[in-house]
């Protein structure tokens, strides 16, 4: 039986590159030309020919050697030094910088940036068909993460937001009318900061840090918009009702309780009644009430 093989992948971290001002280099960079200029100029006096030509052969070496290392840093951009496919180490510093013309670079920005997902269709906790959409603030914190343990780390990044909001899309419904679960819609915060939590997971292992992120667009999938807007305007006119009785009979039990309270009338069980069915009736209505006068008692 063969013994089974894993393979781990070993992540590569950013460490610092051992490179130098270029600045400095440029000054030596101006003297092997100056040197080569004098070196020519002393082939032609007689007795320095070979003082000369040894000045112009090590100045015109010097020139080979530090001119291919020059390279340019702005702010917020880093450069990954690799030496024949080996990582050694990344440069930070802004400015003019020097490294040895056989170092390969690769510059990589540090910058935050912006990403807005296009809308994608999540089926919420409940299976309702709803569109997302989510804004994402991020940038590269480790160079080398970035360059060498993924492919292409900016279409990582899109994969990954895809992926993360699926997720979470998935883990709360839409809404919730009694206000008893975590809803997408009604807890924006927490389930923004759960989004951030599994993004940062997912792109740990490139290098990545999310500053900022949230959701741009929420809503219903066209297909079930209308369906489910009926439905909340139906449960809404349910709340209201409910409400509404509520208050309703909080109000007649004080005026019963008022009118006995202040013997204004003895009201016997009937009268009681209908008493307290006039006052829901006034109370509940929704069109103004038209009073009736009565003549005569309340039985006739």
């Amino acid at each position: 039986m063969a013994n089974d093989k894993v393979i781990a992948l070993t992540a590569t971290s950013e460490r610092r590159a051992s490179t130098s001002s270029g600045y400095a280099m440029l000054i030596v960079l101006l003297l092997a030309i100056l040197a080569d200029v004098y070196g020519i100029q002393q082939l032609g006096n007689y007795g320095g020919g070979l003082f000369g030509l040894v000045t112009v052969v090590v100045a015109t070496l010097v020139f080979i050697l530090v001119m291919p290392g020059f390279y340019m840093l702005q702010p917020n951009q880093a450069a990954a030094i690799t030496l024949f496919g080996e990582y050694r180490g990344s440069d930070r510093t802004t400015g003019l910088r020097w490294t040895w013309p056989w170092m390969a670079k690769k510059k990589v920005s540090v910058r935050a940036n912006n990403f807005i997902s296009d809308k994608i269709k999540v089926n919420d906790l409940r299976g309702n068909p709803i569109d997302i959409a989510a804004q994402i603030m991020w940038r590269v914190v480790d160079t080398a993460q970035a360059l060498f343990d993924v492919d292409d780390y900016k279409q990582f990044v899109r994969v990954q937001v895809e992926a993360a909001i699926r997720t979470i899309g998935s883990r709360y419904p839409y809404d919730d009318f009694t206000h008893q679960e975590v809803t997408l819609r009604g807890n924006h915060d927490q389930v923004g900061v759960e989004l951030r939590q599994e993004l940062q997971a997912r792109l740990n292992v490139a290098g990545i840090a999310i500053d900022e992120c949230g959701f741009t667009y929420l809503a219903y999938a066209t297909e079930i918009a209308n369906a489910m807007l009926r439905r909340q305007q139906a449960q809404a006119v349910v709340a209201a009702r409910q409400t509404l009785v509520e208050g309703a009979v909080g109000m007649v039990e004080m005026a019963l309780a008022s009118l006995s309270e202040k013997k204004v009338v003895e009201l016997d069980d009937e009268r009681r009644a209908a008493m307290v069915s006039n006052l829901m009736v006034v109370l509940c209505g929704e069109r103004d009430t038209q009073p009736v006068v009565n003549t005569g008692t309340l039985y006739q």
